[in-house]
């Protein structure tokens, strides 16, 4: 076993600093110029589609496809993944993460509009629809066969087994933390509430994201307003230095300026990425199920998913940690080079317990502990129901609906075993997984580009 960790943390880490880098990014590049900034172009009519009526054919509303979608990109990264990019890369590793969703909303812009394109309502009126469907539009043989299994395999573990598992980790781990409840008991308790959830189906699911993700989204934001409230005076500080660190990082990281400012940019464009989750093939299952009247609507309503993923949840993160620890009075305000490194390690401060220890350097701290916890509930659960569904899509392509009940019970388990369980084998191998996503989704949006650019350039009514 531990051998086999070795592998896939060398794996993960080849792929997530050069192979996966250079590919999402290039997607994002490339799919920007080939809609001409649709991003630019239809940002706000992104944001009126959203409330947009349906038309009829699926049941449920572009708002919701989008609220699943935003379960799903919305979760502990945004809190830990920053929080883990400032530490690596330092404060500028947040300039290229907001770049790097600047392209993704072209990217995802894609994957939602071939998701509407190439989905399939069932006798029963459920919708499959996501990236296996649009790999066989572009690879109608042998090779795009290979390619849906090895895609749709990949989602079932990533997605559905181990990534629900990790969220239940988080949720048991903080919530022991905050309130001293044996992570069994809260395990326990996730799983049932969970199960009850995935029995009502895709419409339960929607119900409960729908009311879930806007509570959650309010919650947080409101708590870091507070935050940024008592730290007014130091906001202008803390906006100098993203931008001063994403282009000088070594006065910060130390080390040659090559090789900060690689850091830097690697943390950010990394985290950023698999924030978001533009390129990995995630989210089309969400937005597959919209009623709407065309595709390159629901491809609008996408890129606004990713612009709240990052552009205000991921940021406010970043802005709490900023403002509390790195400017002002802050204890690592004055660090360099030759200090940074070892005031980390004084101060005890790592990706995990980061956004904790900025909230209660503003309050006691039982106070930054809970709210934290709570937070990181919403998101967790939230993540939790959004991945199981796209789990299911994937599971029922693979094994067909008769063995669709043995799915459901997989993941109830996966998420009490998860709960009491540290393995940090099942996070290597599920940032694996989602990296091995990438590989067919970004093949096939390619391929499938020309339909992608003729959506973004019809005309719109």
């Amino acid at each position: 076993m531990a051998e086999l960790q070795q592998i896939v943390v060398f794996l993960n880490a080849h792929l997530s600093d050069y192979v996966l880098t250079f590919l999402l990014v290039s997607c994002g590049i490339y799919f920007t110029f080939r809609t001409r900034f649709v991003q630019v172009r239809c940002f706000a009519e992104g944001w009126r589609n959203i409330l947009s009526k349906n038309s009829g054919n699926t049941g449920f509303s572009s708002f919701q496809a989008l609220a699943t979608a935003i379960a799903a990109q919305v979760g502990t990264g945004n809190i830990v993944g920053a929080s883990g990019a400032i530490l690596t890369g330092g404060p500028g590793a947040i300039f290229w993460m907001w770049l790097i969703a600047f392209f993704g909303m072209a990217t995802i812009y894609a994957e939602a509009v071939l998701a509407i394109r190439t989905r399939e309502i069932l006798p029963d009126k459920t919708i499959c629809g996501g990236p296996v469907y649009y790999i066989k539009k572009a690879f109608p043989n042998l090779f795009g066969k290979f390619l849906m299994i090895f895609f749709a395999m990949a989602a079932v573990l990533a997605l559905g087994l181990a990534g629900t598992a990790i969220q239940a980790n988080s949720i048991a781990e903080s919530g022991a933390n905050a309130f001293l409840i044996r992570p069994w008991h809260i395990g326990l308790a996730l799983a049932v509430f969970s199960g009850i959830i995935f029995a009502g189906g895709l419409k339960r699911i929607t119900g409960v994201v729908t009311k879930l993700v806007p509570m959650m989204a309010i919650l947080y934001l409101t708590a870091g307003i507070i935050v940024l409230c008592l730290r007014w005076r130091y906001l202008p500080d803390t906006f100098g230095c993203i931008f001063k660190y994403a282009f000088e990082p070594d006065a910060l990281l130390g080390g040659g300026f090559g090789y900060a400012l690689k850091t830097a940019i690697s943390q950010g464009i990394k985290r950023g990425l698999f924030s978001n989750e533009a390129g990995m093939g995630s989210t089309p299952h969400a937005h597959a199920i919209a009623d709407v009247k065309d595709p390159h609507q629901q491809g609008t309503v996408a890129m606004i998913g990713v612009f709240i993923d990052t552009a205000m949840v991921l940021t406010m993160t970043a802005l709490i940690v900023i403002s509390t620890l790195y400017v002002g009075d802050g204890p690592l305000a004055h660090a360099n080079g030759s200090t940074y490194a070892s005031l980390l390690a004084e101060m005890g401060l790592t990706k995990t317990n980061l956004a904790q220890i900025a909230v209660s350097s503003v309050s006691s701290t039982g106070i930054g502990n809970v709210s934290i916890a709570v937070i990181l509930f919403f998101f967790a659960f939230s993540t939790i129901l959004g991945w199981y569904y796209f789990g299911e899509v994937n599971f029922r392509w693979l094994f067909g609906q008769k063995r669709l009940f043995l799915y459901p019970l997989l993941v109830i388990l996966a998420i009490f075993t998860g709960s009491i369980l540290k393995n940090d084998f099942i996070w290597e191998l599920q940032d694996l997984c989602n990296q091995l996503m990438v590989f067919p989704n970004v093949l096939a949006l390619t391929v499938l580009s020309g339909i992608v650019a003729q959506e973004a350039r019809r005309k719109k009514e």
